[in-house]
């Protein structure tokens, strides 16, 4: 089994309170760090990535970016999914190659752009033709901005997820959602849902987002940000001996 097909099947027959949890590493050492965790597959957050490359999110230069998320591809033997923003201006068939060619079995594609919402139909079209550059080679998860780019209503996520599905995406992502509009959007919004997780003690538990309707938990740059608090701590501790 290829490791896109391995990807799919984690998404699939996911039970109430058990959804796939995919932690996002930035590099090739926290790739390992998760892996060697028992995660069976990964999701490379393009904050975290920008961090940790010295840029601000949304500003990582395309070659970079692939890079990186090769770096993390190549350190692992499971699967690993890979936010690519917007898509940096490629052409839909010239993207699909460079995910390949870095070892990614899945993306991220946002549908705004400069913080505003795209067009859902133009994005639609979008994501058809990175549909039908990539066949069945890569697992395509499709951004919803509504809810940080939008006016929050639930209402309008659930259309243009639909357009998405409809389009070709695998899994709808509303990133942002509130917990409260959960059970809306799982009810409304056919096929695998990404939510966004916090880290222990800040928001829900992956079990918990689970019951409220997610197939999958992500965690954008969560882990990335704690690491480096964390460090932080430590090199400050290191200056004060």
């Amino acid at each position: 089994m290829s490791g896109v097909d391995v990807f799919r099947a984690l998404h699939r027959n996911r039970l109430p309170g058990d959804p796939l949890v995919l932690p996002g590493p930035w590099d090739a050492v926290s790739a390992r760090v998760c892996e060697e965790a028992g995660f069976p597959a990964l999701a490379t957050p393009s904050a975290g990535i920008a961090a940790a490359l010295g840029h601000q999110d949304g500003h990582t230069p395309a070659d970079e970016m692939f890079a990186a998320v090769a770096r993390v591809c190549r350190a692992v033997d499971i699967p690993v999914s890979a936010d690519v923003e917007g898509g940096y201006g490629l052409e839909s068939k010239e993207l699909v190659e460079r995910l390949l060619e870095a070892g990614a079995v899945g993306c991220n594609l946002e549908d705004s752009e400069n913080g505003a919402l795209n067009d859902p139909h133009r994005h639609a079209d979008r994501l058809a033709e990175v549909r039908h550059a990539a066949g069945d080679r890569l697992f395509v998860n499709a951004r919803v901005d509504t809810f940080v780019r939008g006016d929050g209503d639930p209402e309008q996520a659930i259309a243009r997820a639909a357009l998405y599905v409809a389009a070709g995406a695998d899994c709808v992502y509303p990133i942002g959602a509130p917990v409260e509009v959960l059970p809306l959007l799982r009810s409304g919004i056919q096929g695998p849902l990404n939510v966004l997780g916090k880290l222990d003690g800040e928001g829900p538990s992956p079990t918990a987002l689970g019951e409220l309707g997610a197939t999958r938990v992500t965690f954008g740059p969560g882990l990335q940000r704690r690491a480096a608090l964390a460090l932080k701590d430590m090199a400050a501790g290191l200056r004060n001996r």
